[in-house]
């Protein structure tokens, strides 16, 4: 290879402290990421009172972050390739601190939305070169699965942080305080990134199309809108023609791929069962745990009468579980190998699902809590092996490719489990409600809207509140069984795809 077909990679001979070092960066980028995913959860009830949005307008402040994250992901891996992973890493780095001022002093459920929005953009740049990084900085197997494991820990343990930094936040602030908060620590990511972080692209990246770019992102879109939209207005029109826009471009985009030399993605890689078995069941983890924690926030505090804080402490049996995964991954792999410890974490977490079903109509919160343990260790377990087994199933050319393959599944399942998840637990709201029909019709209107609305229109100790937070349990307890289905689907699927293989 020529001198200036070299990649500019120095990733193979730093030292070992700096390798763990870089990595100290790349996990606390990815921590803060999947933190601004969630940690808005527990604001929704404070936002409600400040910007009055409506049932629709807060799936779309909750969902369209991991919306433009999971369609720009696949582009901004293959641009992380040919551009650098770290120049592109530190761009998304100061986008995403601009951006959260941004959400911050946002004065409309509209310009929240659109914040929303363009901190998904930010984010998307990051997350692909966050993982290829890793994949090219430790060349060693089991360095390498350790390194995922930690990222992975980040990943899952973020989300369920998200929630007690929300809360300790609102317990002394205004809402906004829980983007605010970004500022600062992106600031010091990229003063350490442009320090520690090795630079490397792939050297021979061939050209960058921007239609599949387009194709990519306008599969999706629509996809997710036609969900949302069937919840507000039903299956008319719009949502079949939603529906329909983004199959046919998304069978577009599959065809375009096929006959690119240098795709978008290598869709050939799905057709190793493993490859396709280990996104799958990537994507349904997050999708079950996701789904259920952008409600189960507003379950505690609306349900439980939990403060902020407290609901947040109350979710960190997940986090805790999450983060104890990185000292088992080995030991399941030696055990099981890697097929049957994916399969292993995800039936854990259908049972979890399960017991939360099982235990969010108990009184005392002791049993939830419980429940809540089986659920972190499963999906932290599922998504740090189904990871690695994406990362490594390419060269190290091609890590940006196939990290943005991984998080696209994990952002992906992010915003569909909002979505439909989401989507699951209103329709079952407004399926339980019972509303008194001599009430006001814009009474009636809130009430069915959603609980959190419900609320702000009537007396908190009154027999329609009580009735109204019974309704919303019974709908997030049919959510946890159908996401407990899911999860269950996604281990047999794993354990009859993805070779034990042990390292």
């Amino acid at each position: 290879m020529s001198a200036g077909k070299r990649p500019v990679m120095d990733a193979q001979v730093m030292s070992e402290g700096r390798r763990w070092a870089a990595l100290g960066v790349l996990v606390a980028a990815v921590l803060l990421l999947a933190i601004d995913g969630t940690v808005l959860y527990l604001a929704v009830p404070s936002l409600t009172r400040d910007l009055a949005p409506t049932a629709t307008q807060i799936l779309w402040i909750g969902d369209i972050y991991s919306l433009a994250l999971a369609g720009l992901l696949v582009t901004m891996g293959t641009l992380a390739d040919r551009v650098g992973r770290k120049r592109l890493l530190l761009i998304g780095t100061t986008a995403f601190g601009l951006a959260s001022l941004l959400a911050a002093f946002s004065t409309s459920a509209e310009l929240l939305i659109a914040a929303r929005l363009l901190l998904g953009v930010a984010g998307a740049t990051i997350m692909p070169s966050t993982l290829s990084i890793i994949r090219n900085m430790f060349a060693d197997p089991r360095q390498r699965t350790r390194a995922i494991a930690v990222w992975s820990a980040a990943g899952g343990g973020g989300i369920a942080l998200g929630p007690l930094v929300g809360g300790a936040l609102l317990e002394r602030f205004w809402w906004g305080s829980v983007f605010l908060i970004n500022v600062p620590i992106m600031v010091a990511l990229l003063v350490t990134g442009i320090i520690l972080l090795p630079e490397s692209r792939d050297p021979n990246p061939g050209r960058f199309d921007l239609l599949s770019a387009g194709l990519s992102m306008a599969t999706i879109v629509p996809l997710v809108y036609a969900v949302k939209h069937a919840v507000s207005d039903g299956l008319d029109a719009i949502t079949l023609g939603c529906l329909l826009a983004g199959l046919v471009l998304g069978v577009l985009f599959v065809r375009r791929q096929r006959h690119l030399t240098a795709p978008l993605i290598d869709v050939g890689l799905f057709r190793n069962p493993a490859f396709s078995g280990a996104v799958l069941a990537n994507f349904i983890a997050i999708f079950a745990l996701t789904g259920l924690l952008f409600f189960f926030s507003q379950y505690l505090q609306l349900a439980r009468g939990f403060s902020p804080l407290r609901a947040g402490l109350a979710e960190m049996p997940a986090t805790i579980a999450s983060i104890l995964v990185v000292g088992l991954v080995g030991v399941a792999i030696t055990r099981l190998g890697r097929g049957r410890a994916i399969a292993a974490g995800l039936g854990l977490t259908a049972v979890g699902l399960l017991l939360v079903a099982a235990a969010e109509g108990a009184e005392h919160y002791l049993w939830l809590g419980l429940a809540l343990v089986p659920v972190g260790l499963g999906v932290g377990l599922a998504m740090t092996l189904t990871t690695d087994v994406v990362v490594s199933a390419v060269p190290p050319r091609k890590a940006g490719a196939a990290s943005a393959i991984s998080e696209t599944a994990y952002e992906l399942g992010v915003a569909l489990g909002i979505a439909i998840l989401g989507s699951v637990v209103t329709l079952a709201y407004r399926a339980f409600v019972a509303i008194p029909e001599e009430l006001p019709g814009t009474v009636q209107d809130r009430i069915r809207d959603s609980l959190a609305s419900a609320l702000s229109v009537v007396e908190p100790g009154s027999d329609l509140a009580h009735a109204a937070r019974e309704a919303f349990v019974h709908a997030m307890q049919i959510t946890s069984v159908a996401a407990a289905i899911l999860a269950a689907i996604a281990a047999i699927a794993a354990w009859r795809t993805i070779p034990s293989t042990r390292d």
